[in-house]
């Protein structure tokens, strides 16, 4: 009985085996050469993911003000000081990282 459970699990074991050397084979064929623009400026695609980056900052900061904003009503509401500590400390972390680069540009003094 042990045996056949064995040779169950070597099936299995070499399919799996097969399936991924395809999917690998398939892949590694599969690759796609990305030419550059002629006459592309590479400092501008750095340029266009540092905004990108920034952008994506400023959404979780903004997302981190609504919900302090959302904590210190309802920390009014109920009357819980702890609360609205907690939410007071997470709008100055959201109006922290919403305005990360302005800050590091008035620390690094560029774009000025």
């Amino acid at each position: 009985m042990n045996h056949l459970k064995n040779s169950k699990f070597q099936r299995r074991a070499k399919r799996l085996y097969a399936l991924c050397v395809c999917l690998a084979l398939v892949m590694a064929t599969a690759i796609t050469p990305a030419f550059a623009a002629a006459g592309g400026d590479p400092l501008g695609v750095v340029n266009n993911l540092s905004d990108f980056i920034f952008s994506l900052i400023r959404a979780v900061g903004l997302i981190l003000l609504g919900y302090g904003i959302l904590q210190v009503g309802l920390s009014l509401q109920s009357h819980d000081p702890s609360q609205r500590s907690n939410g007071m400390l997470t709008i100055a972390g959201g109006i922290v990282i919403t305005f990360t680069r302005e800050i590091l540009n008035l620390i690094t003094g560029a774009g000025a």
